[in-house]
């Protein structure tokens, strides 16, 4: 298994810069135990049965790097540590997946594998793929520290274009700065966002209401001109799937008092899994939810995420615990054998 991570942190998937050099290295390892392979556009679909009981995603692609101690792909050991980028997130994950299909009977488990491109960017490989997952049941290899993951948050990323009148800064008068009419709707999102969307809790989540956050604001030429365009960027993480269409009711309503146009970037539902939250319980003490987005948000199979950990997910050195890979290992034959052995499950 540490071979397989060292091998897969060694290319470099920024941006799936060498996505057809990684998915080459996972097919070949997979007919090796005479899976039937199959490429989606830049993503790499394997199964042994037609038919197969459970399945596992795992996104290729990684972040970039900045001020990295050594060679970012280059598996270094620190005692428990293994230091690479991508090691976290989630080429650990991947690691455990292909490691468990050599221990377990391939006779007698039926499973499939999807590796999917373009997680960290914007989920063009799981969507590339959504009618070829035949799995009911998946298994996400996002870092997890072990811990099951049954939900996760939806998003709704938008951007506001407002429009004023642009004049000389000595006769501000004579235009409409776009900047106050900005400023004037950020007040009332804001507003809104506290004493609306912060009280309705959801309590699967640890932040248990829906979030917002003013990512971005541009506008303006020059410091002597009253500004005619300005622009915003909002990031809602959704607890709620109602609550996508209550925002943009809101925001649509507000929207007529100004000169403006909005743009949906996002628009992603929340997914709470409450199918055989008992089979969790029986592999973990602890289960969880993840207020980010993942490829989960997408699928419509009974899912938990679970991988190695600790989750040091986009961060300088990035790195997981052997021993917590092999206990993601350990998980991953139990789910393979258990899904295989009760096939009714859905």
């Amino acid at each position: 298994m540490k071979d397989i991570l060292k091998k897969l942190v060694s290319f470099n998937t920024i941006k799936d810069k060498e996505n057809k050099e990684i998915m080459n290295f996972i097919e070949d390892y997979l007919k090796k135990y005479n899976f039937t392979t199959k490429r989606v556009k830049k993503c790499l679909i394997a199964y042994n049965d037609l038919n197969p009981n459970i399945g596992f995603i795992g996104h290729t692609d990684t972040v970039d790097y900045e001020s990295w101690d050594g060679n970012p792909f280059k598996l270094q050991e620190d005692g428990d540590k293994l230091i690479g980028l991508g090691a976290c997130d989630m080429k650990g994950g991947i690691a455990a997946i292909l490691s468990s299909i050599s221990k377990i009977d391939l006779n007698k488990n039926k499973l499939s594998l999807y590796f999917t491109n373009d997680e960290e960017l914007g989920f063009e490989g799981i969507k590339a793929i959504l009618k070829e997952i035949n799995a009911s049941n998946i298994i996400i290899g996002e870092p997890t520290n072990n811990v099951p993951i049954y939900g996760t948050k939806g998003v709704l990323e938008l951007k506001i274009e407002f429009f004023g009148k642009k004049c000389h800064s000595s006769t501000p008068d004579k235009g409409i700065n776009a900047i106050y009419e900005c400023i004037s709707f950020i007040d009332k999102i804001k507003y809104y966002y506290e004493n609306n969307l912060k009280k309705e809790i959801v309590k699967d989540f640890d932040i248990p209401y829906t979030t917002m956050n003013i990512g971005m604001i541009n506008g303006g030429e020059t410091i002597n001109s009253v500004p005619g365009k300005c622009s915003i960027t909002i990031d809602f993480r959704i607890a709620k799937e109602e609550d996508i269409d209550i925002i943009l009711d809101y925001i649509n309503l507000e929207l007529k008092n100004y000169n403006s146009k909005l743009y949906i970037i996002n628009r992603v539902n929340p997914k709470i899994n409450n199918n055989d939250i008992s089979f969790i319980e029986k592999i973990s003490s602890k289960k969880g939810t993840f207020g980010g987005l993942t490829e989960g948000s997408f699928i419509d199979k009974n899912f938990i995420i679970l991988g190695p950990g600790p989750d040091t997910s986009h961060q300088k050195n990035e790195y997981i615990n052997y021993s917590s890979l092999k206990k993601t290992e350990e998980l991953y034959i139990n789910i393979i054998e258990y899904y295989n052995k009760n096939t009714n499950i859905s």
